[in-house]
């Protein structure tokens, strides 16, 4: 059997618990090969970021194209895009190779409450990225951003989800974690009504990385062949059991355990 192959277009996170790191350790859990486009280089660890450096978008464009022309990408996701030249970027490169499902994390801070988008790049991702997504996975926090409204119910989840989706996405996540519910319940909405995915909330510091994680795992998914209601699901249940087996690292917020030895995905391939 073929390997199914997934592609991350984001950030490097040196404290490897978000970001491309994060995104290959999933595919890897997933039995996905995972490529990437690095899209800015961060230095950071689980207490905060210290310094980010983009990469030229003429560099992300030859990154995209090298792996385009040889790899068959069965899914892809975008991560940390800080400008609005690099959603630009990101956005022709997926056009001109006709590189789809696409999974859009619209990274807008760290979990250190760093910002890591620019601005300018909002409107960017508004315009441009999503009407390419199958799937956008925003925060509460990040929901609001795009949707332009504020959230503090489950109805105001699902009317940003239809706002979010009038900017041409086919279907948005917005994830529980932010809410005060026990347990937490990611909303899935799309055209066919709103899916609903309860797990027990993990007491845990060892948080970094779930938004990168999360949406990994639905490209993952994705790639070897579910469709995107099961593939919300595999993720859910994927982060809960990262989360719950974290490995107590760092002096901040952690990072997950992406191979959990009880990890049975590699069996269902």
């Amino acid at each position: 059997m073929t390997m199914p192959v997934a592609l991350t277009i984001a950030g490097s996170d040196s404290g490897a618990g978000a970001g491309i790191q994060a995104d290959l350790k999933t595919f890897a859990a997933f039995g996905v090969y995972g490529l990437t486009v690095v899209t800015a280089v961060t230095a950071q660890n689980t207490v905060g970021v210290r310094a980010v450096e983009e990469t030229e978008p003429k560099t992300i464009a030859a990154q995209l194209d090298a792996v385009a022309e040889d790899f068959d990408i069965a899914a892809l996701k975008t991560g940390m895009l800080s400008s609005a030249a690099i959603i630009e970027t990101v956005a022709a490169g997926i056009q001109r190779h006709r590189l789809q499902p696409l999974v859009v994390d619209p990274v807008m801070v760290a979990k250190s409450g760093d910002r890591l988008l620019h601005e300018d790049a909002v409107e960017a991702l508004r315009r441009i990225l999503l009407p390419l997504a199958l799937v956008v996975t925003p925060n509460i926090p990040e929901a609001e951003v795009l949707a332009g409204r504020v959230i503090r119910s489950r109805a105001d989840r699902v009317a940003a989800a239809r706002a979010i989706m009038e900017l041409g996405a086919r279907a948005v996540v917005i994830k529980g974690g932010h809410s005060e519910e026990d347990p937490i319940v990611d909303l899935l909405i799309d055209q066919t009504g709103v899916h609903e995915y309860p797990a027990g909330r993990i007491a845990t510091t060892s948080t970094h990385g779930t938004g990168c994680t999360f949406s990994a795992a639905i490209t993952a998914a994705l790639a070897r062949g579910q469709d995107l209601p099961a593939a919300v699901g595999e993720a859910r249940a994927y982060v809960s059991r990262a989360l719950s087996t974290a490995p107590g690292l760092g002096h901040g917020h952690g990072p997950m355990n992406h191979l959990p030895l009880d990890e049975a995905l590699h069996v269902r391939r």
